[in-house]
């Protein structure tokens, strides 16, 4: 008689904490360094809250670590890093800037909004444990996204843009939070229904469309977000969403033709939105004529001082705290802060800062790739296209290769709402990729 195969025994995983944590002293020794050369740089001597900043940041990055090592052991070792040299080096590029504009301090805030951002962190990674159970809240997370887009639109304009919401001096950006809960909707109700969408429904032009019945709620909730952020003239999440939308659409179905129809209804919607609305019209005339303020005798624009900070810049950089980015204006701190970190890093300083946007997009795409259960792979795709779509579009502005739109930069541009949202992401990817290499789920170990 045939006998049967034993059990496999069970394998044990590496843990990979230990690279993680040598990773994170390091993140937080360039952080100190580079706030140490912006004090010698402009003072000649290295400033008083050097060892201050230094003891903070570690502190917290320690606090996220020892959360990620007790809950998370198996997770990828990258992300959590990657986040603390980006957060820190953003304090240092506004702290920079700070003492160009002392009547306006903005790094200590960031600072306490920083802190915040890990402790959110620290909260997702120890209380979720699973995280399919986010898909048990679809509809709580789209009425949740949809209340925080439309609550902008009772408080004053800022800049041309109704996105802020600001109460005796406090002030938050509810878009910022609200894109995670799209996400979180978009890839539950897409892993619902990716059959339907993929084989039911007419086939129009070689494409197969689903039923309105499927695609109608996720449309739906698409057109009324994006609807509410036309109204508000916040145009740049409006990108960003309609992005999340195509890309994970196309995860979901894997018709390449979703990418293409997403492309038209694109070019459609910029080129009404920019003859109809005075304030896209602008842009997009400052995009096409960047230095036609400077032929007219007006002086230069943001756009020509941002490309003047980038040229000025070189290969290496003029060194931290020696450049003059201070000169675009009021949105040097947040949607220009790219200009300084070019100016006064170079091209090969601004190279490390895509290369680590792209290595943190890249291992949220493995941990998708790796996790077997339909919710977590678009969860994944979805958080890490996120980011990978908000650089470009930031990135994309301020070098002149597409028209600007009023975003901050992950991690590095001034902005308490959109640093505590973005350790959010992380957190989440954290939660993903431990549940990618976890035995239990599938995953691939890597």
């Amino acid at each position: 008689m045939a006998t049967a195969d034993p059990p496999t025994p069970a394998v044990r995983l590496p843990g990979r904490r230990g690279i993680e944590l040598t990773l994170i002293v390091l993140a937080v020794l360039l952080s100190v360094y580079g706030y140490c050369a912006v004090g010698l740089a402009r003072n000649g001597s290295l400033p008083p809250g050097a060892a201050g900043y230094g003891a903070g940041l570690g502190v917290l990055a320690l606090v996220a670590h020892l959360a990620v090592r007790w809950r998370a052991p198996h997770a990828d070792p990258l992300p959590l890093p990657i986040g603390v040299l980006l957060n820190g080096l953003g304090l240092v590029l506004i702290y920079r800037l700070d003492l160009e504009t002392p009547g306006d301090p903005a790094a200590p805030t960031q600072l306490i909004w920083s802190t915040l951002g890990v402790a959110l962190f620290t909260v997702v990674v120890l209380v979720l444990r699973d995280h399919r159970a986010l898909q048990r809240h679809t509809l709580v997370c789209a009425a949740a996204a949809l209340a925080l887009l439309t609550a902008p639109i009772f408080f004053p304009a800022v800049n041309g843009a109704r996105i802020w919401i600001r109460v005796a001096g406090f002030s938050i950006q509810p878009g910022e939070f609200a894109k995670v809960l799209l996400a979180v909707f978009f890839a539950a109700y897409l892993a619902a229904n990716r059959s339907a969408l993929t084989y039911s429904g007419r086939r129009v032009w070689g494409m197969q469309l689903p039923t309105g019945r499927v695609l109608g709620p996720i449309v739906a909730v698409w057109l009324v977000s994006v609807g509410v952020l036309v109204l508000e003239r916040d145009l740049g999440t409006s990108l960003l969403f309609f992005g999340l939308f195509v890309v994970l659409l196309y995860v979901a179905t894997g018709r390449t033709g979703w990418i293409a129809v997403g492309l038209l209804l694109a070019s459609l919607g910029a080129v009404a939105v920019g003859r109809l609305e005075p304030h896209v019209h602008h842009r997009i005339e400052t995009w096409l004529h960047p230095f036609a303020s400077i032929e007219a005798g007006e002086g230069p624009n943001q756009i020509a001082q941002s490309l003047f900070a980038f040229a000025e810049g070189g290969v290496l950089g003029t060194g931290l705290g020696l450049g003059h980015s201070v000169l675009i204006g009021f949105a040097v701190k947040s949607d220009f802060i790219l200009a300084t970190a070019g100016e006064e890093l170079g091209l090969a300083g601004l190279s490390a800062i895509f290369l680590l946007y792209g290595l943190l997009v890249e291992r949220g795409y493995r941990a998708g790739l790796s996790l077997r259960d339909p919710f977590g792979r678009l969860l994944a795709v979805g958080l890490a296209s996120l980011l990978a779509l908000q650089v470009f579009v930031i990135a994309g502005g301020v070098t002149g290769l597409i028209p600007l739109t009023g975003m901050a930069m992950p991690f590095l541009a001034q902005g308490g709402s959109s640093v505590v949202t973005n350790w959010t992401i992380v957190a989440l990817l954290v939660r993903l990729s431990d549940s990618a290499r976890r035995r239990g789920d599938g995953g691939a170990v890597r």
